[in-house]
């Protein structure tokens, strides 16, 4: 089935582009409360479960062990641009496991935030594994490998004890298989499974919620979404789609993005977990559904309306400044 167009692009008055895309919203019970085109065919979420990977991370009193802050908390569930607060944090995890930056196996790229990557090399600069948007993520695998007692090295591989708890924790909350048939390389080396978006969905509905998940799981969980709350900075970085939102939302929705389109929330107050695959894997449709949809379910002030709204159809200009049209979501999404 074709799935349907949830978001299109203008130009003028005229549409230049559309994104077809799917959505499932699901309550901490498991009910659907919306469902739009072909839910169940798996998607790989990539870095959107982030924040359920690092669950074990809090949930053995290990972040505590060595005495990770809110902002490393947050870093752990981070897709960063590589400012130099983030690089900073990532560095100071390590070192509190007693590890360097050569302990890390994430692979090297530029600073995701052009000025950061341009303040870099105005230095004179070269990055290093600190500055992947996935070294606060690697440096809390690296933290639970030493506080279990375990060899850090390899800790990427499915079969190291690391990958291992953290494949538990996603099955426990999504209640969908992990397996090697449905698995995949992410694009720092570690497993990524695809799973439908009713059980991703499901998977952060109990995240917000703390329904059907072991007290442990429920309180990592909740300091997980307050770290995140308290350092949206840390979790994104200057201007980012998910830092704009937390930074007006906070404890009311915890949002990530993954790859590919795909986007995850959690609405706890409302008990709902969502998550999105737009088809063609464009970020700016997968943003422009994930604001749609805080607008369908979140009552919003004023202020939280107006940046909300912003996000959900951004004005497009062009080189000189001058509007050329806009991003925005169809009816389907808006309800």
């Amino acid at each position: 089935m074709d799935n349907p167009i949830l978001v299109e692009v203008t130009r003028g008055q005229v549409v230049e582009s559309w994104h077809r895309g799917s959505v499932a919203v699901v309550d901490a019970e498991g009910s659907t409360v919306l469902a739009l085109g072909d839910v169940e065919r798996r998607v790989f979420p990539r870095s959107a479960v982030k924040a359920l990977q690092a669950l074990p991370l809090v949930e053995s009193g290990i972040a505590d062990k060595y005495g990770l802050t809110d902002e490393e908390i947050a870093l752990a569930c981070a897709s960063h641009s590589g400012e130099p607060a983030h690089v900073a944090a990532a560095a100071s995890m390590l070192a509190k496991a007693g590890q360097g930056e050569p302990c890390l196996e994430c692979g090297v790229h530029w600073p995701l935030g052009e000025a950061a990557a341009r303040a870099l090399a105005a230095e004179g600069g070269q990055p290093t594994q600190l500055h992947n948007n996935c070294s606060g993520k690697h440096a809390g695998f690296i933290c639970l490998a030493c506080g279990m007692g375990d060899d850090p090295k390899g800790y990427v591989k499915a079969q190291h004890p690391v990958q291992q708890a953290v494949r538990s924790a996603l099955e426990d909350l999504t209640g969908a298989s992990h397996t090697e048939d449905v698995s995949g390389i992410d694009g720092c080396s570690i497993p990524t499974y695809a799973i439908p978006l009713p059980a991703l969905a499901f998977g952060f509905a109990k995240f917000g919620a703390g329904v059907g998940i072991s007290p442990g799981c429920k309180s990592a969980a909740e300091r997980i979404r307050k770290a995140v709350a308290r350092h949206p900075f840390m979790v994104a970085g200057t201007g980012r789609f998910d830092t704009r939102l937390m930074e007006v939302l906070r404890e009311r929705a915890f949002v990530k993005v993954g790859a590919e389109g795909v986007y995850c929330a959690a609405f706890p107050e409302l008990g709902y977990g969502i998550a999105l695959k737009a088809d063609d894997g464009a970020g700016r449709a997968a943003e422009a559904m994930m604001a749609a949809l805080i607008l369908r379910f979140l009552k919003l002030d004023d202020t939280e309306r107006a940046t909300v709204e912003a996000l959900a159809q951004p004005v497009l200009k062009n080189w000189n400044g001058i509007e050329v049209g806009c991003i925005r979501v169809t009816r389907d999404l808006l309800g």
